[in-house]
């Protein structure tokens, strides 16, 4: 079985500096002075922090603008802003060649986001190398106790086909393994953090900026999915959360997406516990 927890990504560290808060001009509320209207946003639930927090100092500068976020999923996001439905569709993964031809999208990067491996606190495992990670999602490692745990069945957890932290999760961590089809498929980041929380038996997987003391960090050859990791690139399972819009935004979606990549966006997504791309 292949390991593929490599170092070598792409240089966080250097992005993460490029777009700290404070050294590059970009949007502000102000721009939002002479807008008005309605904002619809759906899609991956790893943005949703980051998207509530924008909208709501948005409609607090300016009550003549409404912005509703949702979550539902990389896949919901690209179909319902494909379908006209929502104005942006998030995902955590960048749009396939045959989305963008199907729907016209375009793509904006605000952030990078890890994936993280996750148990109930209770549970002593806190270590797992690559092999014993892909044996033990495809379902060859069925009990806690062949990987230094109590003698307990493990619980899989994972999530739908069309979700851009599975994908990640799957490429990255996996080597594109199997998923026992055994495992429980849950919703959303959220959802999967609850699960976790309430199942001593469990392991999964989610944002590392969902990430808090309901569950315990579990390290992949030694490396803990922390954003520290992350940004340093010791820690690779990584993805871009996107943006996406059907042909060129309109102007209140332009001016959101512009919040969001500028310096006041990106202290909002540092604070979300994700790593600011900035423009």
């Amino acid at each position: 079985m292949k390991r593929v927890l490599s170092i070598g990504i792409f240089c966080i560290g250097l992005l993460a500096l490029s777009v700290q808060p404070g050294l590059a001009g970009s949007a502000s509320l102000a721009a939002f002075e002479n807008l008005s209207g309605n904002l619809s946003i759906a899609g991956g639930t790893a943005h949703i922090p980051v998207m509530k927090e924008a909208a709501k100092r948005i409609m607090t500068y300016n009550s003549d603008i409404s912005i509703t976020v949702a979550g539902g999923g990389s896949g919901v996001g690209v179909q319902k802003v494909g379908e006209g439905l929502v104005d942006i569709g998030n995902t955590g993964r960048p749009i396939s060649a045959q989305e963008k031809e199907k729907y016209g999208l375009l793509s904006f990067a605000f952030a990078i986001d890890g994936v993280g491996l996750a148990v109930h606190p209770d549970n002593p495992v806190r270590d797992l190398s690559s092999d014993q990670l892909q044996a033990l999602f495809a379902g060859e490692i069925s009990t806690w106790s062949e990987v230094g745990g109590p003698e307990r069945s493990i619980n899989l957890y994972t999530r739908d086909e069309a979700s851009g932290t599975r994908k990640v999760f799957w490429e990255k961590a996996l080597d594109k393994g199997d998923v026992a089809v055994k495992a429980n498929v849950v919703p959303s980041n959220g959802a999967m953090k609850v699960a976790i929380s309430r199942d001593k038996a469990a392991i999964g997987y989610l944002s590392i900026g969902h990430m808090d003391d309901t569950i315990a960090r579990v390290a992949i050859n030694g490396v803990l999915p922390t954003q520290e990791n992350a940004i340093d690139g010791s820690y690779p399972v990584v993805r871009k959360l996107y943006m996406n819009t059907k042909g060129e935004p309109s102007a209140l979606a332009q001016a959101f997406i512009e919040y969001v990549q500028s310096p006041a966006g990106a202290k909002i997504v540092s604070e979300s516990g994700f790593i600011p791309l900035g423009k």
